[in-house]
Formats: C-alpha cells, sequence, structure tokens
C-alpha cells in the first residue's frame, strides 16, 4: 500500500511499444508479445480478440499482461484494451485491471492508450496513481 505523501504515488508513463502488422481476416484470436521502453519498460504478452474486415480495418479488444517498470517500480500488471485500425492507424484506450498490479505495483491504477502507423512503433501513455 502507498503511504500518504509517497511522491511517486501518481504519474504519467509515455513510451514506446511495439505494434504488430495489420490484423488478418482469417484470425478471431491472436497472442502477441511486446516491448516498452520509456517510462514504461519491459515485456508484455497481449490476447487479442478482434473482428478484421477484407479492406484491413478491425476492431479489438484484448488484455495483457506487463511484467517490468512503471515510474520506478517493478511489477506485473494487466491493462484491458480496445481499439481500431482505420487505414495504416492503429489506436485504441486501455485501463490498468483494478487489482491485478504486483510486487511493486500492487495498488496500480490508470488509464491511457496508443496510438502507431502499422508495423511501427507506438506512442503508448498511461496516466495512473496508486491504491
Amino acid at each position: 500500500m502507498v503511504e500518504p505523501g509517497d511522491e511517486m504515488a501518481a504519474g504519467q508513463g509515455r513510451g514506446r511499444a511495439g505494434i504488430p502488422d495489420r490484423p488478418r481476416p482469417d484470425r478471431l484470436a491472436d497472442r502477441q508479445r511486446q516491448s516498452f521502453a520509456g517510462d514504461i519498460s519491459g515485456d508484455g504478452v497481449v490476447e487479442f480478440l478482434q473482428a478484421a474486415g477484407a479492406d484491413g480495418s478491425a476492431s479489438f479488444v484484448g488484455i495483457e499482461r506487463i511484467t517490468g517498470t512503471l515510474g520506478g517500480r517493478t511489477g506485473t500488471f494487466l491493462l484491458q484494451d480496445a481499439g481500431t485500425v482505420q487505414g495504416s492507424i492503429v489506436s485504441g484506450e486501455w485501463f490498468v485491471i483494478p487489482g491485478s498490479g504486483t510486487g511493486q505495483l500492487a495498488g496500480l491504477r490508470g488509464e491511457g492508450g496508443f496510438r502507431a502507423n502499422l508495423g511501427e512503433g507506438a506512442q503508448v501513455h498511461l496516466d495512473y496513481w496508486f491504491e
């Protein structure tokens, strides 16, 4: 638990994450690995459910487990995300699943999102706090 007055009880994490290529219309579920660098650093594994059109557009939801460091604290946490692919842009929003933080990330809460050109590194952000 975070003590009152803890200077690291809230913050903004920014960084980059790998984004896969265009979703495939023949695949409903997909598992991918990602790496994060910046204020959010570590590795992630995400399970997606997606609806992809023949034109390359898609909608997706997923849950990602990140193992790494956020704001100088180490542990794991889960993000629930939802997004779209339109043209060559993938974007979405995510939030920390309450109660999912472990180690020094216990009590983590937050919300943010991501945006990228397909196949390139995404700009990611997470406004976070600790309960």
